[in-house]
């Protein structure tokens, strides 16, 4: 399962008749034809903080049961949109069969009643990880069932929600949970309090500048509270008790848990995705706990040495649209595994000076809309009353977890970066209706990511400080760059260790002279092909609007056929315009909106 939301930027839909430069031959003539299509807003797998990162998981096996006739069959199906591409694989991964009456039962009794005080079970929701179902007693109470897909690892990590519902922290109460199949249900679940409220996603784009203001405000509050916890160590929480039955799985390891002092919990392994990302669930990695900043920066690129020197191969980069700038040949292994053994002979020293960014501590791994609850007060105030999806929460040193969350953010805007307070134009009138969308739409996004900002420097300062620096920012891009898998590019990695080498001084304080060095024309190359990759991915990012898709090709299902028609379309144009059998073969190859293997990918 391919974790694909790039980034949640929420960005404007380019003007129609722009002409786009695509890097697949041929196909700005398509995309500079008048279309406008609908914007949608792709449910997409949700990842860390500064980097946007695709992670796949492995399909663990499952038990499968006869399904009774009374039980509708979309329980365990996705229904709640398709993809363009690969859409057969992206169901099959969410596909999860159990025991409904069990489940049931089991509900029943974490809330102390009797099965029969159930009312019929319904489908909620269906996030990045979960299917949710409501449960609703005779008597009116409610509460929900989280299952996640077969997709979904690792699990065993119920322990966090509790904790910050402890620390005041507004997260649902859990009632009671299997972090295994063996069960009577025959799947994983956790059954949690049932949030009175609206998601925020639902009135987003409604909401006046003074809501904006206050639930800005809510959330630097909530937030500074939250990484006010220290941790003595960073990983994921866990009960002590989860963790111990833990240890006996392939490939967990066996180092103890970190106590805390509500000796309850514990830190335990990190359970990021990228961590766990194919066949590296499979290998006896060291994924912590981490007792120091220095340990939490280096564990991930070494885990990676080890996959690739086990599992490395050529590959073409995952993302076809990219493979053009390689002359659709497959990068070696090597190239990345010399970029890591880089990255860790500077890893010890990117550590920032300021000890309290150091503190291990905790964030929202994914603060958007989507994930916020809020309610209406009688005086019609917003209030933030739910913070839910904290699925592969790490815990990690401050200056990895800062930063605007993507979807808040709007740092492509000169307006947002100048933190300029944001105003509507003046002869706003004078433009015909278009015009106006446009400028309402970048008028909000500036006042999202404008009062973020400010509420977070009077309520977060801190966070603020280390948000706000840009050599903290190189330091996260490092860091993630270093841990994410291989997927047949090292681009990244290298382009942020060029950065390092140029920022050397700023970034470590002096001292030691920089222990890497590049060839000013090897340093050339390779910012000329960033900059080529960038308007690679900026043109397909086009072309998915124009089609009216989001991420991995995800549209909401009464949209699919028209998607599928345009996407059709878009490709027999690009063939038509070939200007050789040879281009055409590469366009029919590589095309990124196809079904395609991934499994060489895991």
């Amino acid at each position: 399962m391919r974790g694909g939301d790039r980034g949640w930027m929420l960005s404007s839909v380019p003007p129609a008749s722009a002409r786009v430069v695509f890097n697949f031959p041929a196909i700005s003539v398509w995309l500079s034809r008048s279309l406008r299509l609908p914007r949608y807003s792709p449910r997409s797998f949700r990842v860390s903080y500064s980097s946007s990162i695709a992670t796949p998981t492995r399909w663990l096996p499952r038990r499968e049961f006869s399904i009774p006739a009374h039980v509708p069959s979309d329980f365990f199906e996705y229904t709640s949109g398709r993809w363009i591409f690969n859409d057969d694989l992206r169901h099959a991964e969410r596909r999860r069969v159990f025991k409904v009456d069990e489940l049931c039962r089991l509900a029943a009794e974490a809330v102390n009643r009797s099965p029969d005080d159930i009312v019929p079970l319904e489908k909620l929701a269906e996030g990045g990880f979960n299917r949710i179902f409501l449960i609703t007693m005779r008597c009116g109470f409610r509460m929900v069932a989280r299952i996640p897909y077969p997709a979904t690892i690792p699990n065993g990590y119920y322990g966090l929600p509790p904790f910050l519902r402890s620390s005041g922290l507004p997260i649902p109460e859990v009632y009671g949970y299997s972090p295994t199949l063996n069960n009577a249900a025959g799947t994983e679940y956790i059954f949690m309090e049932f949030v009175q409220g609206t998601r925020l996603s639902d009135i987003w784009f409604a909401l006046g500048e003074g809501e904006i203001i206050s639930i800005s405000r809510q959330l630097a509050e909530l937030e500074s509270k939250m990484m006010s916890v220290v941790f003595p160590a960073g990983g994921s929480l866990y009960y002590i008790e989860d963790l111990e039955n833990a240890a006996g799985r392939v490939s967990w390891p066996t180092r103890p848990g970190i106590t805390l002092k509500d000796q309850r919990f514990c830190i335990g392994p990190d359970t990021s995705l990228r961590l766990w990302y194919g066949k590296r669930s499979q290998l006896d990695l060291d994924r912590g706990p981490y007792e120091s900043a220095e340990a939490a920066l280096v564990r991930g690129a070494q885990n990676e040495l080890a996959y690739l020197r086990r599992f490395g191969r050529p590959l073409l980069p995952f993302h076809r649209v990219r493979r053009e700038a390689y002359k659709y040949q497959k990068q070696p292994p090597s190239a990345h595994i010399e970029n890591l053994n880089r990255y860790l002979l500077i890893a010890s020293s990117l550590a920032p000076r300021n000890p309290a960014l150091n503190h291990f501590r905790i964030r929202h791994p994914d603060l958007q809309p989507s994930n916020i609850i809020v309610s209406r007060s009688p005086d019609s105030n917003l209030h933030v009353v739910g913070l839910i999806d904290w699925q592969h929460t790490p815990i990690l040193p401050l200056f990895l977890l800062t930063g605007i969350p993507q979807r808040l953010q709007n740092y492509d805007d000169i307006g947002s970066q100048a933190m300029t307070r944001p105003s509507l134009p003046e002869k706003l009138d004078d433009l015909d209706e278009t015009q106006q969308s446009r400028e309402f739409e970048l008028y909000r996004r500036r006042l999202v990511h404008y009062h973020y900002v400010k509420n977070t420097e009077e309520y977060n300062e801190l966070h603020y400080t280390a948000s706000t620096d840009p050599i903290d920012g190189l330091r996260r891009r490092l860091f993630c760059h270093a841990s994410d898998p291989w997927e047949g590019e090292t681009l990244a990695l290298k382009v942020a260790l060029i950065k390092a080498t140029e920022k050397w001084k700023t970034l470590t304080g002096g001292g030691l002279p920089c222990p890497i060095a590049f060839n000013p024309d090897d340093v050339r190359e390779t910012m000329e092909l960033d900059a080529e990759q960038k308007k690679a991915d900026k043109s397909l990012e086009a072309c998915k609007d124009m089609i009216g898709v989001g991420e991995e090709g995800w549209t909401p299902t009464e949209h699919y056929e028209e998607a599928m028609t345009l996407s059709k379309q878009l490709k027999e144009d690009g063939l038509a315009s070939a200007e050789s059998e040879e281009e055409r073969a590469e366009i029919a190859t590589h095309w990124p909106f196809d079904d395609m293997d991934e499994a060489e990918y895991m």
